[in-house]
């Protein structure tokens, strides 16, 4: 299933190193046990980011375009910043408590151990990359405040944040035998971290005999990304949203739902900016098996599906615009949710008979169709696929094979199991403190069940974020469990699905930190020291944001807020909220209801993974083998954010790089590819950050040139929403 890598039982008799190419072109197989990494200088630079991380991208979320602070950004930025430290700190050295030293700090410690290394580099990316983590349950607390009005204030705000978060981080711990150790779970992301951070530190087999090395080839990228961006990012937006088609036909509205960008199907298929083609992931770093099934995937239900129920106008469709992130009423206008809602924000019955019921758009059917499907193909793909290398893993955990990256962890202690028990124990409290003491309206068995939703779905998670780098999401599951045991109430629903969804998301992205811990040599206690230390710092961070924003902001999330803040994620859980917790699944998708026949999906989700795993049983071809419901899925939880433009433009890249270069360049691949994706992801961001600054922001926008490659996308039906049929 990882594509064309060699035999993993052959290899190690060759030679003893990964059996996988992505890996060994990205990670050394070489350790120094006495290379320092828990040092002062990692510590102060790794709080520095987790608060700054926090902080900065607490408010880009609110943001629409958002320049967001990434973990290359962070690499690149704390490279100069290490080594300068390195050059300038004194050498002194101070004996270590006892205590410290348990959680795998050296016995003496110096301000300056010597030249900047690795190891320290990765602690202060593991860090860092905790606070720049998407949160689910700040963009929630905003919409508590903002739309529903219910002021929550900082106590409120900081128990959930820190609940949540460090339920994530324990459940992360407690899957590491499944999703660390095994060597064919490769974290493709988390490859493309190690290949940057050894392109800075490690010396290029080139370097010296007149060949291209990463680190000069990695610049060129870079710089070339960074100025690159301006171009579509601010000179000519139509690069960035390119809606060719659409500007021939402006008015047409079928050309517009087809081919535009903004709300039609994306079938243009071409763009000029980086970010949009990385919108959804770098292409360059999936493996191809996984992007051939998800645009498989794409083509079949946005591409195929959509548009067939959008132009039979089933369920009214055609009324509404195609692809768009809004629900809708019988007029044809977005859902006003305070005529349907009571003064303790529940559902108002009669106002609700009385007013409208709820529309989707054509994607929205076709998102929810997939989001039932992927909640049963996710555990069923798992159990067929995995599950007897999972029993056997849990069985044999001491006796199994590993690699030699696993060999060479073993050097340093492991995390006892019961640390990450006392720390679960920990944050329950913390959840149960929560619930009971601010009268949530969540009882205590609600927690108990949306734990259990956490545990049941993090391992096929895992597996398919480490295989695809897609990361899997439970969403439509809690949403509906909330839905009929807390009919009529909008916050349970969305408490309910912070303690899933995001608990969930973040326990991933622990693991794949985790992982890039393995990869790096990190000893594992000084891993869980610094998670848990950057855990709690972010929560602060976020809450204090949040907070902070919303009294020095008084239009925040307005839709022309002046500096962009229009809360985009904030909105999407603010509708989901309304569709789960105010109107209720049983009236959406129960019997008689208008869109219960997407319900069949559960069973078509369960259904595709056997047949498939039947037929590879008996039909040999390798394509067979390949196909993988949950990734096929997975891949397409963006939409209607991302659209096709975004999708078909992902799918043209990594046809090229990991297809095409992978096949016939293989060298070269290897070498380049990774860094590639590094410096495009890199120069594209912060060029993001800089267009941002200094010519977006200042003046409320006021330096936008206004020219017909900036205005022409938005001339269009496209641009407008513009429906097949008219109310």
């Amino acid at each position: 299933m990882l594509g064309d890598q060699e035999d993993p039982e052959n290899f190690f008799e060759d030679e003893e190193d990964s059996p996988y190419p992505e890996v060994r072109a990205s990670v050394s197989n070489y350790d120094d046990p006495e290379m320092p990494c828990l040092t002062f200088r990692a510590m102060l630079l790794g709080v520095s980011f987790t608060l700054l991380g926090a902080a900065a991208n607490t408010y880009f979320y609110l943001r629409y375009p958002a320049p967001l602070l990434t973990p290359i950004v962070v690499q690149i930025i704390t490279y100069p910043l290490g080594a300068g430290l390195a050059r300038i700190m004194p050498v002194t050295l101070f004996d270590t408590p006892k205590w410290l030293q348990k959680l795998g700090a050296p016995t003496y410690w110096s301000l300056n151990p010597g030249p900047f290394n690795i190891k320290e580099h990765t602690v202060i990316i593991i860090m860092a990359n905790v606070g720049i983590a998407p949160s689910f349950t700040q963009s929630m607390l905003l919409a508590l405040d903002k739309f529903y009005e219910v002021k929550t204030g900082f106590g409120y705000d900081i128990l959930l944040l820190l609940s949540v978060n460090t339920v994530g981080f324990t459940f992360a711990g407690f899957c590491r035998r499944f999703l660390i150790w095994p060597a064919a779970l490769i974290w493709p992301q988390t490859l493309v971290t190690c290949t940057l951070l050894n392109t800075f530190h490690a010396e290029d087999d080139d370097a010296g005999t007149g060949s291209l090395t990463r680190y000069r080839y990695f610049l060129y990228v870079f710089f070339g990304a960074l100025v690159w961006y301006i171009v579509p990012g601010y000179l000519f937006i139509g690069l960035s949203a390119f809606s060719w088609v659409c500007w021939i036909a402006p008015t047409n509205p079928v050309v517009n739902q087809l081919f535009g960008v903004v709300t039609g199907l994306g079938m243009s298929s071409i763009t000029f900016d980086w970010s949009q083609v990385a919108y959804i992931g770098s292409p360059l770093i999936v493996p191809w098996w996984a992007i051939a099934n998800i645009f498989v995937g794409f083509i079949v239900l946005i591409w195929l599906f959509a548009p067939i129920m959008y132009y039979t106008n089933t369920w009214d469709l055609a009324y509404l615009p195609i692809s768009v992130n809004a629900v809708f009423d019988r007029y044809g206008y977005e859902y006003n949710v305070t005529a349907v809602l009571t003064p303790d924000l529940k559902l108002d019955q009669e106002a609700y008979a009385a007013y409208s019921p709820m529309y989707f758009p054509s994607t929205y059917t076709a998102i929810y169709a997939l989001a039932f499907a992927l909640a049963t193909s996710s555990l069923v793909h798992t159990v067929l696929y995995y599950g007897p290398t999972m029993w056997q893993t849990f069985r044999d955990i001491k006796k199994a094979k590993r690699d030699i990256h696993a060999k060479l962890m073993s050097a340093y202690p492991d995390v006892p199991t019961w640390w990450y028990a006392i720390t679960f124990v920990a944050c329950a409290a913390f959840s149960i403190g929560f619930v009971e003491g601010y009268s949530t309206g969540l009882p205590v068995w609600g927690l108990v069940l949306a734990a259990l939703v956490v545990a049941v779905y993090i391992i096929p998670g895992g597996y398919i974020y480490a295989l695809s780098s897609q990361a899997l999401t439970v969403n439509i599951i809690a949403e509906i469990i909330p839905s009929y045991l807390f009919r009529g109430q909008p916050i349970v629903n969305m408490l309910f699905k912070a303690f899933t969804v995001n608990t969930l998301q973040l326990g991933l992205y622990y693991i794949q930190d985790l992982k890039l811990g393995h990869y790096m040599k990190v000893p594992p206690r000084v891993t869980f020291s610094i998670q848990i230390t950057a855990t709690v710092l972010a929560a602060f961070i976020q809450a204090g944001m949040k907070e902070g924003l919303l009294k020095g902001v008084p239009d925040l999330c307005a839709a022309d807020q002046a500096a962009g803040l229009s809360c985009p994620t904030t909105r999407a859980i603010f509708n989901s909220s309304i569709v789960w917790g105010l109107i209720g699944a049983k009236r959406i998708f129960g019997d008689g209801s208008p869109y219960s026949a997407l319900l069949w999906a559960l069973l078509v989700g369960a259904a595709l993974p056997c047949l498939f795993w039947v037929t590879s049983r008996y039909y040999k071809a390798r394509w067979i083998r390949l196909v993988n419901i949950p990734v096929m899925l997975s891949g397409l939880v963006l939409i209607p954010q991302a659209t096709g433009l975004n999708h078909a433009s992902w799918f043209i890249f990594g046809f090229v790089f990991q297809f095409l270069l992978r096949r016939y360049r293989f060298r070269w691949w290897s070498k380049f590819s990774f860094i590639t994706s590094a410096g495009l992801d890199s120069g594209t961001v912060i060029s993001t950050l800089l267009v941002f600054f200094a010519l977006q922001l200042p003046k409320n926008g006021g330096l936008r040139l206004n020219w017909w490659g900036n205005l022409v996308y938005r001339n269009t039906y496209d641009w407008l929403g513009y429906p097949y049929k008219i109310p």
